[in-house]
């Protein structure tokens, strides 16, 4: 019991890693429309260090405290469920997107880069924001 009670921090800190990851990427997007690319590179080691950090925060929090039942029912819940679902088969996608987007732009094959970004970018973002909103269902509205 000391043990889950000591790690309840962890759901608000991975909302924030992974709000902050999805601000990061945002900015990204905006700073290589603009041309501004060791700013973009700048901005989206970070976004990507940040999203390493909830992966490890989550596994964390998620061995010590099991999983977390979602205590709505009804139509709350087939939404709630309904968003798990498709955040849960993108994020599996995502570590392996990002890795793959990452080294395209490290190694300096920028068209490869691109390609892949395009789907990347949209994926990313949306596992990090439904992130956030899983986080906001899960421990912040009384149901």
């Amino acid at each position: 019991m000391e043990r889950v009670s000591s790690i309840t921090f962890l759901p608000t800190l991975n909302a924030t890693l992974n709000a902050t990851a999805a601000i990061l990427l945002v900015s990204g997007f905006i700073l290589i429309r603009r041309r501004q690319v060791r700013a973009h590179r700048s901005v989206m080691i970070a976004a990507f260090s940040f999203s390493v950090l909830f992966l490890v925060s989550y596994l964390v929090y998620h061995y010590l405290a099991g999983s977390v039942r979602f205590p709505g029912s009804g139509t709350a819940r087939t939404i709630y469920l309904t968003v798990l679902l498709t955040h849960t088969v993108l994020a599996a996608v995502v570590p392996v997107l990002a890795l793959v987007t990452l080294f395209q732009a490290l190694r300096e094959r920028f068209d490869r880069h691109m390609r892949i970004a395009r789907w990347t970018l949209p994926i990313w973002l949306y596992v990090s924001l439904t992130g956030v909103v899983i986080y906001w269902m899960l421990y912040q509205v009384e149901w």
